[in-house]
């Protein structure tokens, strides 16, 4: 079993050569246990490792089920210039005005995220320790994806509106450029009263920046010649080619720290509801549910970890 520290460095050699979008998925998840409840921290943390590690287990999943790829999306412009006025928040409404075969097409992310919480609930009550953290770590996983604008529209990558690419400069290129300047502090977890209203909130405010999202590029865009539009990058052993550091500073300084404002968010809701989940199986003792304390190593580095965030408060 490796230790939270050697994890640690495994993400940061993996997200340097494959996939930043796993390091995001990673953090946002780490992040979210600290701000819960002093009857849920000490089990969440107790179980860090596996709740980081299966951040992207979701993403994994596409792979090996066909069913999996329309969980992480909703193309809501498909519905309308309002879609969020057309589409019943009900599954089973909408699936009546739209079909079932549409909403697969087009996505079901809210429902999915609805789907996920109901799943952690049953899991709280049954105590079911396994069933908690692999629900926990996929429920983060979507309302993280629902806090991406490019999950919200049928430009997922702008290739509708010759972007194409923009959907990696928006969730990868720039987290990998400008995280350690986040201020990820977002308070303590609260209690969503109303889980599927949530996520349709959620998915609304996402939609509502796709347009500054797609038009802010294309501003840019027009002010960079194309040589420097993008360089060669080293990721791990290879050199790819990527969005040069001054074209995706100008997009970032235009966003006005958009992707740090969708991440805090993502952090307080994903805490929020694994809260409430709990609150709504009726509060259990999860002390009970801790099998193994963390070794020293692994409590110097949580330590460690809390140290830096907290400090974030500042």
């Amino acid at each position: 079993m490796k230790t939270i520290g050697r994890f640690i460095l495994g993400v940061l050699l993996m997200a340097s050569c494959c996939s930043w979008g796993f390091f995001v998925h990673y953090r946002i998840n780490h992040i979210a246990v600290f701000i819960l409840p002093k009857a849920l921290k000490g089990f969440y943390e107790s179980n860090i490792q596996y709740i980081t590690e299966h951040a992207v287990s979701a993403d994994k999943r596409r792979y090996v089920d066909s069913a999996e790829a329309p969980r992480h999306f909703l193309n809501a412009d498909h519905f309308g210039k309002n879609p969020f006025r057309a589409i019943p928040h009900n599954y089973y409404d909408a699936a009546i005005k739209y079909t079932a075969d549409t909403l697969n097409k087009y996505g079901t992310l809210p429902w999915t995220i609805e789907n996920n919480y109901y799943r952690l609930v049953k899991a709280f009550k049954q105590h079911d320790t396994l069933a908690i953290l692999a629900i926990s770590a996929n429920l983060g996983h979507y309302i993280a994806d629902a806090h991406v604008p490019l999950h919200l529209t049928e430009n997922y990558n702008g290739q509708l509106s010759n972007q194409t690419g923009i959907h990696a400069l928006w969730e990868n290129r720039l987290p990998e450029l400008f995280f350690n300047r986040y201020r990820l502090y977002v308070g303590q977890a609260r209690y969503v009263e109303n889980p599927l209203n949530e996520d349709f909130k959620i998915c609304k405010s996402s939609f509502i920046c796709v347009d500054s999202v797609l038009k802010f590029e294309q501003l840019i865009n027009k002010s960079f010649k194309p040589q420097d539009k993008y360089e060669m990058l080293a990721h791990g052993k290879k050199k790819i080619k990527d969005y040069s550091n001054a074209y995706a500073s100008a997009y970032n300084k235009l966003l006005n720290r958009m992707v740090e404002r969708r991440m805090r968010s993502a952090i307080l809701s994903i805490g929020s509801y694994w809260y409430s989940a709990w609150v709504d199986a009726g509060q259990p003792d999860l002390n009970k549910l801790i099998k193994k304390p963390l070794n020293k190593p692994e409590r110097r580095m949580l330590y460690k970890e809390q140290l830096k965030f907290i400090s974030q408060k500042g």
